[in-house]
Parts: C-alpha cells; sequence; structure tokens
C-alpha cells in the first residue's frame, strides 16, 4: 500500500513538473520578437504593377526578431482570378542571412512566360528564433501593349554653351565636362503618355548617394531641379516635352530653360538656393529624367552622369 501511494505521488509531480515546463516553453515562443517589415513598394512608386518581361522594382525594409533565416517572395495566381495558364513565380535572397535588420532593394524582370493578371504578392521572412512574418500584397501583371500608359523617352538631349553635351545615345566630346560659369539647357521628350502628369530634370552630386527611381522619392534637400514640367488632360496617348514643338508652324511653345553651373538658386518651382547637401562641387553628377503620370500612378526614369569641374 505504501509504495502504491509512493508510486500514485511520483507519476502526479512527473505530470505537474511537465505540464509547468509546456508552459515554459509554449510562453518562450510566445516571448519571441517576430520580423517586422515596413516601406513596402511593389513597382516604381509602389504602384503595385509588373510589366512582362520587363524589369520589376521591389523595396522593403526589415528588422529582424533576432537575426534573418531567410527571404523569399513568390508570386501566386489567386483562385477566384482567371488567367490564360497556370503559373507562379518565387526567388530566395540568401545574402540577407544572419542580418539583424536591411534594406531590400531588388530590381528583377517578370518573367516572359507570366500570364497577365492579378496576382498575390507574397513576401515571407523567416527569423533564426523559429518565428515567421507573411506579409501578402497585390500585383498586376500586364503585356506592355496593354499598360494604360507606357512612358519611355524618344529625346534625351544634354546641351553645355548652346553645343551638344549628349544626345542620342552618346556623349559628343569623350572627357568633356561641365565648368563654373557653363550653361546647361536640356530637351527631354517622353513617349507614350496620357491623363496627367509631371517631369522632374535633375542634377545630383553621386556623393549625396541619392538616386530617386519616381518623384514620390526625390529629396530636394538632395537635388537640383533643373526643370519641372507638367503635362494635364491628355486625352489619347501621345508626346510630352518640356520644349513642346508646334510642327504645324514650326515654333516651339516653351522656352528652353537655362542653369548656370554655379548658380545660387535652381529652375524648381518655387527657386531653390543651392546650399548644404546639394551645394556645387566638384564630382561626378547624374542628371536624370523623374517622370510620374498621376493618374495611372505609372513612374519612369533615365539617367547619365556628368562630370562637373568647378
Amino acid at each position: 500500500m505504501k509504495t502504491r501511494k509512493i508510486l500514485v505521488a511520483f507519476l502526479i509531480s512527473a505530470f505537474a513538473f511537465t505540464a509547468c515546463d509546456n508552459d515554459n516553453d509554449n510562453q518562450t515562443q510566445a516571448q519571441k520578437e517576430k520580423p517586422t517589415i515596413d516601406k513596402i513598394e511593389l513597382g516604381l512608386g509602389n504602384n503595385e504593377i509588373g510589366t512582362i518581361g520587363e524589369d520589376f522594382h521591389f523595396n522593403a525594409e526589415v528588422v529582424a526578431g533576432d537575426k534573418i533565416e531567410s527571404v523569399q517572395i513568390k508570386i501566386a495566381q489567386i483562385s477566384t482570378e482567371k488567367y490564360s495558364k497556370v503559373w507562379s513565380h518565387e526567388i530566395n535572397w540568401p545574402q540577407y542571412t544572419g542580418a539583424k535588420n536591411t534594406t531590400i532593394h531588388k530590381h528583377f524582370d517578370i518573367p516572359t512566360d507570366a500570364p497577365e493578371g492579378k496576382y498575390d504578392f507574397i513576401i515571407i521572412i523567416k527569423d533564426q528564433n523559429g518565428t515567421t512574418l507573411e506579409v501578402k500584397k497585390t500585383l498586376n501583371i500586364y503585356a506592355a501593349g496593354n499598360l494604360p500608359v507606357n512612358p519611355v523617352s524618344s529625346t534625351f538631349t544634354l546641351f553645355k554653351n548652346e553645343d551638344f553635351f549628349y544626345r542620342k545615345g552618346k556623349y559628343y566630346k569623350e572627357g568633356d565636362s561641365f565648368k563654373t560659369g557653363d550653361k546647361v539647357m536640356s530637351q527631354v521628350t517622353l513617349t507614350g503618355v496620357k491623363g496627367n502628369g509631371i517631369m522632374y530634370l535633375l542634377l545630383i552630386n553621386k556623393n549625396a548617394k541619392h538616386l530617386p527611381e519616381s518623384v514620390d522619392q526625390i529629396d530636394f534637400t538632395k537635388v537640383i531641379v533643373y526643370d519641372v514640367y507638367e503635362h494635364k488632360d491628355m486625352a489619347e496617348v501621345g508626346t510630352f516635352s518640356n520644349v513642346p514643338f508646334n510642327a504645324s508652324n514650326n515654333t516651339f511653345l516653351r522656352e528652353i530653360p537655362e542653369l548656370f553651373i554655379g548658380a545660387q538658386k535652381d529652375n524648381n518651382v518655387p527657386a531653390q538656393g543651392i546650399t548644404g547637401t546639394k551645394a556645387w562641387a566638384s564630382g561626378t553628377y547624374v542628371y536624370m529624367v523623374v517622370y510620374k503620370n498621376t493618374t495611372y500612378n505609372i513612374n519612369f526614369s533615365q539617367s547619365i552622369e556628368v562630370p562637373i569641374n568647378l
């Protein structure tokens, strides 16, 4: 009888210890911090649009609970949508393993075999502490010919003192540079636009480490605005230029803007002082067009390098 009582007491004690241990395990798991994610951008300007066979922009800021184990994205079809064929896509980026926090800034092509349609864009962050974060966004994939607008440059020309500096994809004088007092002029024409849109033409010192891919990303404390120009209420797809031309009477409808190297103010509206982090300096600059179609939330950018020797 005494042996039986001892055995029962042992079993009760063992059960209590196991239950307590399980509670501790559950509590420890619950206390582990999951990864967090912020500032997600799908497509330029976060327009949630991908074009088949063309470059796609993805950005996100991730903070791990402990350290990142893996980063993966999946593009998956939605059961309630219709597609021309079954298709999916996934990418893993192992270079983020072991990081505590990171900015994921990636460009990749939407595969040429992707059918058009509305998709789930799934971001999966696994932590080394065993937790997982999964975020689902919407991505619309188009063939280029079916985009509501598809801005591309047909003219990207930069002048130095009335002479060509860059035209038709090449520099006119290899090794040439701008100097203090030189006059900067430029004409940029985009095709495939309609509705409303705005274009910025910018000079940015490469040391600023700032290359905006969309208008919403422009940090005006780091850029010199050569020109800013808008189009409004374009009913049909057509061209848009910062120096519009009337072919019927061979006249320009807007004077080409001028900006002198070393100027105290830029051509923004209103004009901004060229001081502080964007003050003139010798070095390599980036000259770029950044355009946003505000009707369809589609962005375009293009750039070249420009040496400046004050």
